[in-house]
């Protein structure tokens, strides 16, 4: 039997769309109306890699009568009684309504497996009604917007982790890769091989699987789709996706320029590390930084791969000086792994897929709560937050909401208040604290009495 997901909540949250972007097929009705949707609905799914069924329902209402919501809701509750998991969904924009702390009680009565999911999440606004469906109790929300696909990553994580674990064919494209969510050995390490035109990515590709796999030469641009080769290294498995390469905007008026730059895009989110390759003679130019920064905001594992090390004269101190470039020009993946190589040598290939492995584990690592609240007291009480307008400014509590990054969610009196300096330097400590380094890392403030309170501000 396949595994099944039922999406239950109130009426008019998405419970639709996501069903039509999951089937793929735009099957059920949707409409700005609440209560289009009266029988329960099934339909084959796929997210990633992960296949199951889908059961679409009519949204949740409180009757008790025979009328017809009444028969909708008995629907409904039967999705809920055959069902594997419940993807319970909330309006982020409304915010939590009685209605929704009234299902979410059935839903955890049922003792089925949830996920909490914060439609229409999309915006400053969303994600404040995102962080207030804590309140639920049902777990961390996973913000969503079914309309616009943002969010989908983070849900194939949280399904992922209830469903076995998929069976991969050889044949998959990139879209179908997804991420882990264990960390099992069988299941390869999906790694994005991105950067400008002639940064010497399928060279690297080719060098590192030891056939000439990918098309080389001279002349830039001459890979356009995002090819994915499956290989194993040191007992492990990966998926290597060679891109094409990334210029900047202004210059791209070619429509195939501009389906290759999206694919390359696409394979970004769906990497697990991405390797930004520089050129070792010409490092850190403009668009280097732009593309090392568009993984760190995809949330990806960064290393920075200078290729043609063979080229370079006088190698001398060289290394060492861009690690300190790399530090210097991107401070928000500070720490990240350097490695100097050379497709045309092999020199430096096996370092990288060390540093590879590397970079994940502090990209998927978690740490407990209450050593959290211990370190947030700590840091405070050697560097307090400054007093603005002569009100001091009180950092009560802190958890970890996610990982693949590194995502926290720190509770204070003033968060808009807060200065951006004391947000770095709480940021640079807890990389410090916790061996982060490298890692993107997501801070999110909030403004509040209690955990579940309204949202503030964050910073990533």
């Amino acid at each position: 039997m396949p595994f099944t997901l039922a999406i239950v909540g109130r009426p008019n949250v998405g419970k639709s769309t996501l069903f039509n972007r999951l089937v793929g097929k735009r099957i059920a009705l949707v409409d700005d109306r609440p209560g289009v949707t009266r029988d329960r609905r099934e339909g084959d799914a796929r997210l990633g890699d992960l296949e199951f069924s889908i059961i679409d329902t009519a949204g949740l209402e409180e009757v008790k009568d025979a009328s017809l919501e009444a028969r909708m809701r008995a629907q409904t509750e039967e999705a809920i009684r055959l069902c594997d998991a419940v993807l319970f969904m909330v309006d982020a924009r409304v915010g939590l309504t009685p209605a929704d702390h009234v299902f979410a009680d059935l839903v955890r009565r049922s003792g089925k497996p949830v996920i909490l999911a914060a439609n229409k999440s999309e915006g400053k606004v969303g994600m404040a009604g995102a962080y207030e469906s804590f309140g639920l109790g049902l777990g961390d929300p996973v913000p969503l917007s079914a309309e616009h696909g943002e969010g989908i990553n983070e849900l194939y994580e949280a399904l992922a982790a209830l469903m076995p674990v998929p069976v991969y064919d050889d044949e998959e494209e990139i879209e179908d890769t997804g991420e882990d969510i264990v960390d099992d050995p069988n299941k390869p390490i999906s790694v994005a091989i991105v950067g400008r035109p002639n940064a010497g990515k399928s060279t690297l590709v080719n060098a590192l699987i030891g056939e000439e796999r990918m098309l080389t030469g001279p002349e830039a641009g001459i890979t356009r789709d995002a090819i994915s080769v499956d290989w194993d290294w040191g007992g492990r498995k990966f998926r290597l996706v060679d891109t094409a390469g990334l210029r900047k905007r202004a210059r791209i008026d070619d429509k195939v320029e501009k389906l290759s730059v999206a694919d390359a895009l696409r394979a970004i989110r769906f990497a697990q590390v991405v390797v930004v390759c520089m050129d070792a003679e010409k490092p850190f130019e403009d668009q280097d930084l732009r593309i090392a920064d568009l993984a760190a905001k995809e949330g990806r594992a960064v290393v920075l791969a200078f290729t043609k090390w063979d080229l370079v004269p006088h190698k001398g101190g060289k290394a060492a000086k861009l690690r300190e470039e790399a530090d210097h020009w991107l401070p928000q993946i500070k720490g990240c792994p350097v490695v100097a190589l050379s497709a045309q040598t092999d020199q430096g290939l096996d370092r990288l897929m060390t540093e590879i492995i590397a970079a994940r584990v502090p990209w998927q690592k978690r740490i407990p709560t209450n050593t959290l609240v211990r370190w947030l007291q700590e840091t405070t009480d050697h560097h307090p937050p400054p007093a603005v307008s002569g009100r001091r400014i009180k950092m009560r509590y802190m958890t970890q909401a996610k990982t693949r990054p590194p995502t926290f969610v720190a509770f204070c009196s003033r968060p808009e208040a807060l200065p951006e300096s004391y947000l770095r330097y709480m940021v640079n400590t807890l990389r410090e604290s916790f061996d982060l380094q490298g890692t993107p890392i997501r801070f999110h403030l909030k403004k509040t009495d209690n955990p579940y309170a309204e949202t503030g501000r964050k910073i990533q």
